[in-house]
Formats: C-alpha cells, sequence, structure tokens
C-alpha cells in the first residue's frame, strides 16, 4: 500500500512525501510551518488526485 509520510526539514518545516509500495518516493509536498497545514496539503491531494486528468505536454523540436 502506497503511505504519506510527515517529516520536518532542516528548517523545521513540516514536508510530506507520499511513498510507493516498493518504497519509492514518488511525490513531495512544499514546506509547512505546522504540521495541521501539512495535513491538510495531504487532504488537498489526495482529494484532488482522483479528479486529475492526465495531459501530455510536447515539446516543440528546436530547428537548427
Amino acid at each position: 500500500m502506497s503511505k504519506f509520510e510527515i517529516f520536518t526539514d532542516k528548517s523545521g518545516k513540516y514536508r510530506f512525501r507520499l511513498k510507493a509500495k516498493n518504497g519509492e518516493i514518488i511525490a513531495t509536498g512544499q514546506g509547512y510551518s505546522t504540521k495541521a497545514g501539512c495535513m491538510n496539503g495531504i487532504e488537498s491531494v489526495r482529494k484532488n488526485a482522483m479528479d486529475a486528468d492526465i495531459v501530455e505536454i510536447e515539446t516543440p523540436s528546436v530547428e537548427e
């Protein structure tokens, strides 16, 4: 099962990372000043990821 981990960075900000079943980090959150803010960030990702569309952005080729 994938999981969210909450941790504090070197500056004391709360951050989260989302780990896949194999332990690979697949997403990270910004720094939050409070743990409650970090939890809100996690809930936002959980809620909005279900409705997210996949969009492919093509990089234009550079002609020489």
